[in-house]
This record gives structure tokens, sequence and C-alpha cells, in this order.
């Protein structure tokens, strides 16, 4: 288990290296492209600003086990209970030649963010699975985006089964943490289809824009995710912690620590410089 309430292991990025100027540079590069702005490394007052100065000066290794998808199942289960987790069927570097785990189940990468394949069907094409997700453990994930901590999980892939219902995803709970206080849950809807979110405070309160989606219904299981959040989040200054719902009980998704990169955009706008204020408020730079 990770000592999480232990403060005090970041150190500094290459930040004053050749290679962290050009980091510095694509990073700046990058924001502005996507925002339309110039980012603010030196004095961050946003969300969005506070992950880029996480990506480059921030080498908690903590973190790494944290977002590596294999690994960080057994610290959940230390600290939540084995309830939390959703098993393991396989792991590996390479998927055999035929898939032999019950279906519906999910394969994904254990080193970076949206890479899952979602077999439901007996007749799909394993050969073009097996192709892609040769490409996802032959790169390092983020490297373009300048996201450190991916490049130091071992490059690998893993199955679990599909926790879904009815073939559907199940809707994802992103609990922003901030100083160890889970403060906003992002609620993400209708992922594979016509993916959006809509962002509640913890006492189920809208905060984002109005949309023609209603406010989603609360989980039954809220509170719990919320102790849960706060326990894994705990001895970091921000990270998100992720959370399905099925039948009323709980699980575990992952743990985020640059949630969009820093990319994402916020509606209404003023919710970058909000969440930014509650990370600064926790002790962010």
């Amino acid at each position: 288990m990770i000592g999480t309430d232990v403060v005090g292991t970041e150190t500094a990025g290459a930040h004053g290296t050749k290679a962290g100027a050009l980091a510095r540079l694509r990073v700046k590069l990058c924001y502005l492209v996507r925002h339309q702005k110039s980012v603010n490394l030196d004095a961050p007052t946003t969300f969005n600003e506070l992950v880029q100065c996480r990506k480059l000066l921030n080498r908690d290794q903590r973190m790494v086990t944290l977002a590596d998808k294999v690994a960080v199942k057994a610290h959940v289960a230390a600290l939540l209970g084995n309830e939390w987790v959703i098993p393991t069927l396989w792991h590996g570097t390479e998927v055999p030649n035929f898939p032999d785990w019950p279906q519906p189940f999910v394969l994904k990468s254990r080193h970076g963010c949206n890479q899952n394949i979602f077999v439901r069907e007996q007749d799909i094409d394993w050969p073009s699975v097996r192709a892609r997700t040769k490409k996802w453990v032959k790169r390092t994930y983020g490297r373009w985006l300048d996201e450190w901590l991916y490049g130091q999980i071992p490059r690998g892939l893993l199955v679990e089964p599909f926790v879904g219902t009815q073939g559907q995803l199940p809707i994802d709970y992103k609990i922003f943490v901030f100083g160890g206080r889970a403060t906003y849950v992002q609620v993400h809807l209708e992922r594979e289809k016509r993916h959006r979110w809509i962002v509640l405070d913890r006492n189920w309160a809208r905060v984002s824009a109005a949309t023609a989606d209603a406010n989603p219904v609360c989980p039954k299981s809220l509170d719990r995710m919320l102790d849960a959040a706060e326990t894994l989040a705990r001895g970091f200054d921000f990270v998100r912690c992720d959370f399905y719902e099925i039948d009323g009980t709980p699980l575990f998704g992952e743990m985020t620590f640059y949630p969009g990169s820093g990319l994402d955009k916020f509606n209404p706008i003023a919710l970058d410089k909000m969440f930014g204020q509650s990370w600064l408020d926790a002790g962010g730079r």
C-alpha cells in the first residue's frame, strides 16, 4: 500500500534544461491552439493552467503507481476492500491468439487513457484487435502532450469483465478531490455514442451550464463514493477519482492526475477559475 498520507515527495522536472524548455514550449503551443489564449505557467490561476504546471514540474512517483491500471488495484483493495475493485481477468504485453475470457469484456492499456476495446460479440475481428493493441504497447502514451507519468508506467494490457448493463457502458462518476475534500462530480453520459458530461457539486447541485439534459439521477452510493475518493486522494493537493455504480454498488474505475491533459474546455468557462481556486486553496503552486 502506498503511503498516501505522506506529503512532500514532489520534485521539479527538467524545468531548467534544454528538454525542459522544449516541453514548456510544446505545452504553451498546445494550450494556445486548444484554448485560443496564452497559458500562465509562472502564476497559474485556472485548473487547466495548473494541470500544465503539474505536467512540467511534478515528478511525484506515487502518481505513477496510482495511474497504473494494474498496480492501482492492490492499493484500492487495501484501502477500500476487494469489493470495490473490478477483477483483472488477464494482463500482459500481447493478447493471445484467441480470446478465452467470458464475454462481454473490456480490453484496455494499463499505461494510457482512452485505449479501450469493448468486446460484446463472438464474431469480433480478433486479428484487428491484436494489431490495434500492439500499437498501444509499442508507443509511450502521452509523450506528445508532455504527460510525464504515463511514460513511467510499464507498457501493457489488461482485460476486465464488462460492468455495464444490457450492453451499455455504465455512467462514469469522476470525482475531483482538492486537498482531501471531494468537491465536484463530473458525470459522463453515453460515452460511446453521444459523449457529454455534467458537473455537480458534492451536494448534487448542478454547477455546469444548463443543457438539454436534465440533471442525472443521484447515485444511491454517492456518499460512499465521496468517502472513498477522499480516502484514495489523501496526501495530494488534487487528484480525480473515478467510479461506477452497478445495481447500487460502487466500483472503482481509475485515478487521474492530468484530467483532459488540461485541454478540456469548461462550460461555463468560469468553472476553470473556480476549480483552479479550489486547487490553489489546497496547496497547489
